[in-house]
């Protein structure tokens, strides 16, 4: 599909001023010539972008979506070509991440640090999603890449692991469980449970894991987010299990972290990227600091 840059001008300066005639003038275009643009676009995408009255031009419901859209392809060409020179240099440039959140807390500030000590002027967008999220996020090519966890089978996907990583039971100090050197998941079945939604992948990884159990823990409170997950079990009202990664850094006054067996759960986090789409020099850079930082750091929570 052969779409002229030139007539998404003139379509985005139409829709915004809602006049042909006001739109030529601000692209210094004749009338006739801008309608000819507008007809050549709508031609190429077959289908109707704007609605023509005798006073007045409106979008049509296709038009309404593609607005944003070609937008957005104006202002990414406009900052690439303003800034080619220094994005090749790697001195400037935009990098975008979407991330899991226990990662984007975690680990990717020390990371962001140490890259920003050397690329200063280097901005990060930073989109903290759920595991699906991430993985469409990339696929849509809307970031740069991704870290979520292991378990797409999209072909145009590659990932690449960074670290495997257990899940333990959270519990408050005053927690019977909180001094036991490891807990069995079946002993958990004696405790309030809290647990995630069925639409998170951490929720998914402990359901396979235990799924041939004959003694497992009954859910009593389910929430979204890992961190309200945290937050009820630093109220008391219950434990939960969390991978190592989004439990806090050790010593916490009020939780304990114990290691849960019988049997070990584990999840793989790691990149997500779309091998065929060329990476900005900025975000590839950033992406091989990332992969040596994270493949030579602590285990998470050590």
């Amino acid at each position: 599909m052969n779409i002229d840059l030139e007539d998404l001008k003139a379509f985005v300066a139409t829709a915004e001023m809602q006049s042909f005639r006001a739109a030529a003038e601000m692209i210094h275009l004749s009338q006739p010539a801008l309608t000819r643009r507008i007809q050549k676009l709508e031609t190429t995408l077959g289908v109707a972008l704007l609605e023509r009255t005798t006073r007045r031009v409106s979008l049509t419901a296709v038009g309404r979506d593609f607005l944003p859209r070609a937008r957005r392809l104006l202002d990414d060409l406009e900052t690439s070509l303003l800034s080619v020179r220094e994005i090749a240099e790697r001195r400037s440039g935009l990098v975008s991440i979407a991330c899991i959140p226990t990662a984007a807390y975690y680990f990717l500030p020390d990371v962001i640090g140490e890259f920003t000590k050397e690329y200063p002027l280097i901005r990060f967008r930073i989109v903290d999603a759920g595991a699906n999220e991430v993985l469409q996020s990339v696929i849509n090519r809307e970031v740069d890449f991704g870290i979520t966890l292991l378990g797409t089978e999209a072909p145009e996907v590659s990932f690449e692991p960074l670290i495997e990583e257990p899940f333990h039971l959270a519990c408050r100090r005053d927690h019977p469980l909180s001094r036991r050197a490891e807990v069995t998941w079946a002993e958990l079945a004696d405790h309030r449970f809290i647990t995630v939604g069925r639409a998170s992948g951490n929720r998914l990884i402990m359901d396979l894991a235990l799924a041939g159990a004959t003694v497992r823990p009954r859910p009593f409170y389910e929430v979204q987010h890992l961190s309200t997950s945290l937050g009820l079990v630093e109220a008391g009202l219950g434990v939960a299990a969390l991978p190592r990664m989004s439990l806090p850094a050790a010593p916490h006054p009020l939780i304990a972290a114990v290691a849960l067996k019988d049997p070990t759960v584990t999840r793989t986090v790691g990149v997500v990227r779309v091998p065929a789409a060329k990476a900005p020099p900025a975000a590839e850079q950033f992406y091989r600091m990332l992969l040596s930082r994270w493949q030579n750091a602590d285990p998470p929570g050590a």
